[in-house]
Formats: structure tokens, C-alpha cells, sequence
């Protein structure tokens, strides 16, 4: 029985040594700034500040030195997002599109009225130059007949307007 237990110290001392080769690991951050875990050494174009780990007991930080112009508010930004600020960004997202898509609407409604203002601004034009009478209904319901002068008002009034048409 006490040959089992030093046969099982035995494999336990021969297991311990293997895994203290695991912990000849180099870890090193990319040029994306990806961590790399691997047993050779990262290659010469890594600078020793983005070296985190060696097997040779020396330990760099185990973050990179943040550049000069990154504030403490841009790693708050970086850090893993929860699912409820995640979702608190899609709502944001969602209302600034639908707001946007509201003001492209209301242009193109906008568009569309002064397209027709000005088409019956020159169809008036035209019945102005025409020569012919034109009559409207006054507070009496009867027609009534622009004169020259009403018309020549109402021809100035229509050159105004058509001059924000173009």
C-alpha cells in the first residue's frame, strides 16, 4: 500500500512538471490590439510595451499605456456594453431614424405644395395675360368682374409669387 501512494506522488510530481511548460507562455497584444497567447516569442516588430507576459518571470502591465489624447470617458466607451445599454442605444438609434425619415416626410410634403402652388400660380399667369374676364364672387354671392386696375394688381401679385418659384 505504500508503494501505491509513492507511485501516485510519483505521477504527481511528473504532472506538475509537465504543466509548468504550459506556463511558458508569451501573451502580447497584436497591432489591432488583440491579446496573443503563444509559446514562441512574438516577433521583433512588437515592441517590448505591448509584451504582457513572458516566461521569464517578467510581467509588463497587463493593460497597454492608453494613448495621450484617450480620457477616462472613451474607456468607459470601450468597455463591454450590457444588454440594457445595448438596447437603450438601438431604442436611440431607432427614435433619431424615425425622426429623421418625420423631417424627410414633411420636406417632401413641402416640395410637393409649393410644385403645385406654383403650377396654378402660372396657370393664373396665364389666364391674366390671356385678356379674357375674369370674374369672382363678392360677399353677396353675386359675380362680380375684375377691372383693369384689380387686374393689374392681381398680375403684379402673381409675378411676386412667381418669382419665389424659381
Amino acid at each position: 500500500m505504500h508503494a501505491t501512494g509513492l507511485k501516485r506522488l510519483t505521477v504527481a510530481i511528473l504532472l506538475a512538471a509537465c504543466t509548468s511548460a504550459a506556463l511558458a507562455q508569451y501573451i502580447w497584444l497584436n497591432e489591432k490590439g488583440v491579446k496573443q497567447y503563444s509559446d514562441m516569442p512574438p516577433p521583433a516588430s512588437v515592441p517590448a510595451g505591448k509584451i504582457l507576459k513572458s516566461p521569464n518571470g517578467v510581467a509588463q502591465a497587463s493593460t497597454p499605456a492608453k494613448p495621450a489624447e484617450e480620457t477616462e470617458g472613451d474607456a468607459a466607451k470601450k468597455a463591454p456594453q450590457t444588454t440594457a445599454e445595448k438596447n437603450a442605444d438601438f431604442q436611440k438609434r431607432r427614435a433619431e431614424q424615425a425622426e429623421k425619415e418625420k423631417e424627410a416626410e414633411q420636406k417632401a410634403k413641402q416640395a410637393a405644395d409649393r410644385k403645385k402652388n406654383c403650377e396654378q400660380a402660372n396657370n393664373y399667369k396665364r389666364l391674366l395675360d390671356s385678356g379674357e374676364r375674369i370674374s369672382r364672387m363678392d360677399k353677396s354671392g353675386e359675380r362680380a368682374y375684375l377691372s383693369d386696375a384689380e387686374r393689374a394688381q392681381e398680375t403684379r401679385e402673381n409675378k411676386r409669387i412667381l418669382e419665389d418659384c424659381k
